[in-house]
């Protein structure tokens, strides 16, 4: 029936989609539900994973690796079973939607109403077949993010190796590397699977890839280009597009059959029919809208690539013209501008072209990609009832599209719409320049209070902020006394024991805290007074950096560390490594997209990082700052006796330590914080130890108020603080 011309399309639109939603209630719904699986039914993925888990800390390794593999793959049949109701289901109840047009009076309602109940109970019956009723519901947002994060496969790795099955325990170790390339334990374990007998590059692979095919067509593609594979890399290019785009909708179909819950705080607003209807419609749509991030997040990163199926699509336009396609260059170059249909470059490049096919009209004539045209409109019409929620219902949503034209959203939205995206534009920006602001506090350039001590190299030699190397920190016979300790205890320290290094197998690790110095000097292994040195020294550096980066505050040692890098003889033939990768000491750098994300794992407490070194009789291992892309070197520092580069910790000094080729190298790390509840508990356990035998222990004064109010590490969201928790970690991922 013809609609009231009076009523607003979105609000008639918006209407629609919430009888529409009442889909997602239906089938979410299920009648005696029960914790236990029907006969013959798959049971919830999330028990077996659990129980797995549970053999896996008691050691009942088959046990595990049954309940675990038998987790990944219900999960896998639940997905693709939620696909397959959804897409034959999508007809259901269509007879019902012709009487939208033709039947008369008020009832047309009552025909959307029943077809949304046809393919409800369509879509029930069909999942019923199949997926008993617990296997249906939702699954807690942390066993979501256990899967999201391949721990599964973490665990499977572990115990496929206990198990003595290799060739199962490297595809489940690739899986998990691929997710979490920062994971220092699992790349060590890979290269050790590689020098294992049998073990061939083939055993490498990701298990998930065909849930991330993209990414490994974008890969495919950019190697292409760089060889100058113009007919290759279109080929590649488009088959990403349409896999990109599958996924989408491989992601939305998900939205729609587990259904959408609403959130308690949003049902305890209304009691009315329709407002919580709404609000379940716009968590769907929501839902819908987030597949986009979700689709353009690689495996192991936190945030999506920025626009990422037109950057895809623009790939795609240049290399059909180097290749000589034309035509397919036109209709790719309007499919891009659908996404932004004034910019200046695209334009300029469509004139090009048709230049270039001069009278070749057919060519030129030549329309967009239908599914992305279709992909362009429906995402269009989404937002506009998204954002009419928003705007009338109190309805929170994120854009995830940089493209989103602003005629879209609602005029007294638009205000805070154009802060915001000027906000993230630059935001952008920001992280594109080679020069940054850093946050921390500190401001180098202060005085050196300590004499003999010079200054080397400042910010401007170091082509950075807040970087400095000092030198005459210790003279030679102190040097000599540290790397005579580190070679009597060091193979008995804190851990490492002379194992090879967690960064890389071509080199050995030993490592030394203040307090297991001191127990070493209990048990008669070290001199008391070298011990003390340890100590001693780090003080040094704290009075140093707290004066020459002028701390607002009181520095407090996190760490202190004294470590030794050895390179392995026989090990180094052909090597390409770093001695140690490339890394932020306080957040998580994604070079990608240069963005350093402070949150858990990373020790996000520390401020200010110091290196003392001792020796300098060895080959390779000097100090590499670079830029957030992890590549672009700013500045190199050569290792000596009593130099100490300090930096601050943040995400404007990444860097790394080239490899160790040959000979021993040695030196003393620190780490400050400007935290007390952050402050290193064993090294004032090794000072009251000494204080209770007599023995004075230098240490600077704490300025009464000078701390800052504690800006803990630890005080994460709930959802991160989830994000860390049933993690295989330590030890237990070490083979």
């Amino acid at each position: 029936m013809a609609v009231l011309s009076n009523v607003s399309p979105v609000y008639v639109a918006l209407r629609f989609v919430l009888l529409y939603s009442l889909l997602s209630l239906e089938t979410s719904a299920t009648n005696g539900i029960s914790t236990a699986s029907v006969s013959g039914l798959l049971p919830p993925y999330d028990a077996l994973y659990y129980l797995g888990v549970r053999a896996y800390f008691e050691k009942d390794w088959e046990k595990a690796a049954e309940l675990i593999e038998k987790s990944i793959e219900t999960r896998e049949t639940i997905l693709r079973r939620r696909r397959e109701c959804h897409d034959n289901c999508g007809a259901a109840g269509h007879d019902r939607l012709e009487k939208l047009d033709t039947e008369k009076g008020s009832v047309w309602d009552l025909w959307a109403i029943d077809w949304v109940q046809r393919r409800a109970e369509c879509i029930r019956f069909c999942l019923g077949r199949t997926i008993s009723p617990a296997g249906q519901l939702s699954v807690s947002t942390d066993i979501q993010y256990e899967f999201d994060t391949r721990n599964p496969y973490n665990y499977l790795q572990v115990t496929y190796y206990k198990l003595g099955k290799i060739q199962k325990a490297v595809p489940a170790a690739q899986t998990f590397f691929v997710a979490n390339p920062s994971h220092l334990e699992m790349r060590n374990n890979i290269e050790k699977y590689k020098r294992m007998p049998g073990v061939t590059d083939e055993a490498f692979h990701d298990r998930e890839r065909d849930g991330n095919q993209q990414w490994y067509l974008y890969d495919a593609a950019l190697l292409a280009e760089s060889s100058g594979e113009w007919a290759r890399a279109a080929e590649v290019w488009r088959k990403c597009v349409n896999e990109t785009l599958k996924q989408t909708e491989e992601c939305r179909a998900q939205c729609e059959v587990e259904g959408q819950g609403i959130p308690d705080e949003e049902i305890s607003k209304t009691t009315r029919v329709f407002e919580k209807a709404a609000a379940l419609a716009l968590h769907l749509l929501s839902c819908k809208q987030s597949c986009v991030a979700i689709v353009s997040t690689r495996p192991g990163r936190i945030s999506p690539v920025e626009d990422f199926l037109p950057t895809v699509l623009e790939h795609l336009h240049i290399a059909q013209f180097k290749a000589g396609d034309l035509r397919g260059a036109v209709q790719t170059l309007r499919s891009l501008l659908l996404f932004y249909p004034s910019d200046s470059d695209s334009l300029s490049n469509l004139q090009l072209y048709f230049e270039t096919l001069g009278g070749d009209t057919e060519a030129q004539e030549a329309q967009p990609n239908q599914e992305i045209s279709t992909y362009v409109n429906r995402s269009l019409l989404e937002k506009s009832l998204l954002y009419f929620g928003v705007e009338n219902l109190e309805f929170n949503f994120t854009d995830p599209d940089l493209w989103t034209p602003e005629e879209v959203v609602p005029e007294s939205l638009r205000d805070v719409w154009r802060v915001e995206r000027e906000k993230l534009n630059e935001k952008i920006k920001e992280a594109e320049k080679d020069v940054e602001l850093d946050d921390s506090g500190f401001y180098a350039g202060g005085t050196v209070p300590l004499v003999g001590v010079t200054i080397t190299m400042d910010d401007d030699m170091l082509n950075g902020t807040n970087r400095v190397v000092l030198d005459g920190i210790l003279s030679q016979p102190e040097c000599d006394k540290v790397l005579q300790l580190a070679a009597t205890a060091a193979s008995l320290g804190d851990g490492y024991r002379g194992r090879r290094s967690p960064h890389t197998p071509h080199e050995k690790f030993e490592g030394l805290t203040v307090l297991k110095a001191l127990n070493l000097a209990q048990d008669g292994f070290v001199n008391q007074t070298d011990a003390r040195l340890l100590h001693e020294i780090g003080e040094r550096v704290r009075t140093l950096l707290h004066s020459y980066f002028r701390s607002p505050s009181a520095l407090y040692f996190s760490f202190t560390h004294l470590v030794c890098r050895s390179a392995i003889t026989g090990k180094q033939e052909g090597r390409l490594d770093l001695s140690h990768p490339v890394h932020v000491d306080n957040c998580l750098l994604e070079p990608e997209t240069r963005q350093c994300w402070r949150e858990l794992p990373a020790f996000t407490h520390r401020d200010l990082s110091a290196l003392l070194y001792l020796n300098e009789d060895f080959e390779g291992g000097d100090l590499f700052f670079t830029d957030r892309d992890a590549k672009t070197v700013s500045a190199t520092v050569r290792p000596k006796c009593g130099r100490v580069v300090g930096f601050s910790s943040g995400p404007v000094n990444p860097h790394g330590v080239t490899a160790v080729t040959a000979g021993r190298r040695c030196a003393l790390a620190l780490w400050f914080t400007k935290e007390k509840l952050h402050r290193d508990m064993e090294r004032e356990e090794a000072e009251a130890a000494w204080a209770k035998d007599g023995v004075s222990v230098t240490r600077e004064k704490e300025e009464a108020g000078a701390s800052t109010p504690a800006r803990s590490g630890r005080s994460q969201s709930s959802r991160e603080r989830g994000k860390v928790r049933g993690r295989v970690v330590g030890a237990r991922d070490e083979l």
